[in-house]
């Protein structure tokens, strides 16, 4: 079982002096990679956060992380955590200001989530470690986790735990419990600028970025997709020590999905020392528990397994850290969904009445939609009219398959349909931007980066226990990125203009202009090839049936019909059902041992 790194549990009672015995601090116990109490208040801090004034917490001033943490909090209370740069997750009771306060970086980088009841405080890095939870599993996360095949914040598994959205905290005190955003999503599209001191402090910023991250280690290590992003840490990586760096890529034997060439023409340009690994078939069978069973909750990024036994390799290999080149495409506009949406805004600007006139003429009925060609035109009208964020997920998986022919009745009673979209919703809102391409850069920057894919490298690297850094997601960085005019990321329908052209040169044209894969999984592929790993599945699928969460018509017609006949598709959702069940696994074993001790 995985520990928890940052955790504490708080008698509210005691705290707010409505107890028989008043809360003291010296016999308070908080745990994390650093603590530090005085006789009010004490502190506990993972991560590796920074000061806005450029000195390093527990670094460079004498006393330690979270003393500094804590005098901070002294002076300037709640505002403490805008005052942080990094990656960091804090937790803080005061005796004399009566609260306790909890916080977590801009990207969820560090997590926590905390149970709250009125009682009692509790918190972890981990929702499965947070003292008290009771392991009760909450319905709706599960249809969450179907949706978004990751259960985003505030939400958890279990219904007694919530988790702290990225660039929030939480104050607890007399009047309740209060979360809100402590770093606002402020984008500057007025700001004009010229394009060479742009392209020189960008590269000057990720090489300080980069280098801040090796300090203190003998061997880093980068993982290498042979993306732009993978490719310019490696390349810097390389340009800062001064010899090879060690890089780590992941390949795979399925046309469509080994990206190794572009891997090894970074390698190859920038001098690396190249490590490759082909993923198996018999990789996934003994791996898929495991992977599946680390996370603190279901988890169903399907590069997760790849990102794991890239970190495990470069362990081996003698590494004690690995730089990710996350980020990137969130921050400088690089996934192809921007320029898609960009295509579909269009048809907002015709008028509004000639909208009225067209959109009858596209629906299901219209004699229009069985021509060729005009049906396909009839389509971008039916898709373009769906507002945004929802239009986003107008192909989501679960509900293009209709919930209601996947969901057990009774399962499908106790959650609403409507509450992934409520939450998008909620988490447009939150950006009022101008443009539509950083709308949905700060719309990623929850769900794509803080909900997914740190997850996914978080958990591959600790359960190779490995250190990771993501130095595109510095804090400079990223004021940089939002500093920049909105036609420098997606240029008509160009990709992160800006990043490519400050780049060029120093990334391989190839790179530059080749198209976005990653570590994509061709689990059904290898699923309908081989019979061992399809038996995984399908044991996985029917004792998920058996939990009365999915139909067992459903799990059997999607092995013996949808997958076969197109699984790249559907092996998606055999890997996310998959998944679900082997962490219910654990999920059972640990209650079980639970029940056992009391």
């Amino acid at each position: 079982m995985m520990k928890d790194r940052l955790s504490g549990q708080i008698d509210l009672a005691g705290l707010f002096g409505t107890g028989a015995a008043p809360l003291s601090i010296r016999t308070l116990a908080l745990q994390g990679d650093d603590v530090a109490r005085d006789a009010e208040a004490i502190c506990a801090v993972i991560g590796s956060p920074s000061f806005r004034d450029g000195g390093a917490a527990g670094i460079s001033r004498p006393g330690g992380l979270a003393a500094e943490v804590l005098k901070a909090w002294h002076r300037s209370g709640v505002d403490v955590a805008s005052q942080l740069h990094g990656s960091y997750a804090l937790a803080i009771v005061d005796t004399a200001r009566q609260c306790a306060f909890l916080a977590t970086d801009r990207f969820a980088i560090e997590t926590l989530c905390y149970r709250a009841d009125g009682q009692m405080l509790a918190f972890a890095d981990r929702a499965d470690r947070v003292p008290g939870h009771g392991g009760e599993l909450d319905p709706q996360a599960i249809f969450d986790y179907l949706y978004f095949h990751m259960i985003p914040a505030p939400r958890t598994i279990f219904r007694q735990v919530r988790r702290l959205p990225a660039a929030h905290s939480l104050l607890v005190d007399r009047n309740g419990a209060h979360v809100q955003r402590h770093w606002p999503l402020q984008f500057d599209e007025q700001h004009r600028q010229s394009f060479a001191p742009a392209r020189d402090g960008f590269r000057d910023l990720i090489r300080e970025s980069v280098a801040e991250q090796i300090t203190g280690h003998q061997r880093v290590g980068a993982f290498l997709s042979g993306g732009t992003d993978s490719s310019t840490v490696a390349g810097m990586l390389c340009q800062i020590t001064g010899k090879p760096a060690p890089v780590y890529s992941i390949g795979f034997d399925a046309e469509g999905y080994d990206e190794m060439a572009y891997a090894r023409l970074a390698a190859t340009h920038f001098g690396c020392e190249h490590h490759e690994y082909y993923v198996t078939p018999t990789d996934l069978l003994d791996s898929i528990p495991a992977v599946a069973q680390h996370h603190d909750q279901p988890f169903g990024n399907s590069s997760a397994l790849p990102a794991y036994y890239c970190a495990r390799i470069a362990q081996a290999d003698g590494c004690t850290k690995m730089l990710a080149g996350d980020g990137g495409d969130e921050l400088f506009g690089g996934n192809s969904r921007y320029a898609m949406q960009r295509l579909f805004e269009f048809y907002h600007h015709l008028p509004p009445g000639l909208r009225r006139a067209i959109e009858p003429l596209c629906e299901d009925g219209s004699p229009l939609r069985r021509i060729p060609g005009i049906k396909q035109a009839t389509g971008y009208v039916r898709h373009a009219r769906v507002p945004m964020p929802d239009r986003l997920q107008s192909f989501n998986l679960i509900m293009q398959l209709d919930p209601a022919s996947v969901l057990n009745p009774d399962f499908l009673a106790q959650i609403d349909l409507n509450e992934p979209s409520r939450h998008m919703q909620s988490t447009w809102d939150e950006c009022q931007a101008p443009s539509l391409v950083n709308r949905m850069l700060a719309y990623d920057w929850r769900y794509t980066l803080a909900d997914s894919d740190l997850p996914k490298v978080r958990g591959a690297t600790q359960m190779a226990g490995i250190e990771v850094a993501y130095p595109l997601l510095s804090d400079r960085l990223t004021d940089f990125s939002m500093a920049l005019p909105p036609d420098w990321k997606l240029r008509r329908f160009k990709l992160r203009w800006f990043f490519k052209e400050a780049l060029r040169g120093f990334l391989p044209d190839a790179i530059l202009t080749k198209k976005k894969k990653g570590f994509g999984l061709p689990f059904g592929v290898w699923a309908t090839r081989t019979p061992a790993l399809r038996e995984l599945a399908e044991d996985s699928l029917r004792t998920l049936a058996g939990r009365g969460i999915v139909r067992a018509d459903f799990t059997s017609r999607l092995m013996a019909e949808y997958l076969p006949g197109h699984p790249g598709y559907y092996g998606e959702m055999v890997w996310i059902l998959t998944m679900l069940e082997q962490w219910l696994r654990r999920h059972d074993t640990q209650a079980a041992q639970t029940r056992a001790e009391r």
